[in-house]
């Protein structure tokens, strides 16, 4: 399915303090730099037009919220919506979310991680460009940090049961844990405009949440080689 368009930008609206491209941010990526404090960093994995990003930012001023978001077109109306409603604790980065934490992100950095909806794949030749696979499975493990969580949600049965086998097979997570007051408290409708669609046209929709545990061993799990220089 073809993403929607996106409304025009108001050209005069300064997108400074909330869009950024990938390439212009030093590496490794200091979060309490760019956001200019040190509070909990939760991470939008494809946030497309920003509905999580904005709702989840006025919802909790006390943490601070990073959408990554390979369209620039997404990315730049996703970070104008932000500026607009005065956002500080929220922004938005242009990038290929894969890349991004496997070369800016240092470890045990984020206290979550939400996936919502990423493209299946559908075609067999296809799902090698599937977003959880095992090298970014481990890289977002190695960035939450101790007790951090990760919600991954898709309306795909195949990709929900085969995800939730890799990440039983290639990491330490602990879950998968349903969904509940006590892992999401979110007091939000609907977290993106795909979910509020499927949920009024009554498809399933399936859902996770995996945690690291408090115990986790980084040098345990892995080899020096996968460490951000």
């Amino acid at each position: 399915m073809a993403r929607p368009r996106v409304r025009k930008i108001d050209p005069t609206l300064d997108l400074s303090q909330h869009y950024y491209v990938l390439g212009d941010l030093p590496r490794p990526l200091d979060l309490a730099v760019l956001f200019g404090r040190r509070a909990p960093v939760e991470v939008d994995v494809g946030s497309g037009k920003g509905l999580f990003l904005r709702q989840a930012a006025a919802a909790f001023p006390d943490r601070d919220f990073l959408g990554v978001e390979l369209s620039i077109k997404y990315a730049r109306y996703s970070a104008a919506q932000l500026a607009k409603l005065g956002l500080p604790n929220a922004k938005v980065i242009q990038a290929d979310v894969v890349r991004f934490f496997a070369d800016w992100l240092p470890d045990g950095l984020l206290s979550a991680v939400h996936i919502y909806f990423p493209d299946p794949w559908w075609k067999k030749r296809h799902k090698k460009r599937r977003i959880m696979r095992e090298s970014f499975l481990r890289d977002v493990e190695r960035c939450l940090e101790a007790g951090g969580l990760m919600h991954f949600w898709t309306d795909v049965q195949e990709y929900f049961d085969t995800t939730l086998q890799l990440i039983a097979r290639c990491t330490r997570l602990e879950g998968p844990l349903p969904e509940s007051a006590e892992t999401s408290q979110r007091p939000f409708e609907f977290r993106t405009h795909f979910e509020r669609r499927h949920r009024l046209q009554g498809v399933p929709i399936y859902q996770a949440v995996y945690r690291k545990p408090a115990s986790h061993l980084l040098l345990e799990s892995y080899p020096p080689s996968q460490a951000i220089k």
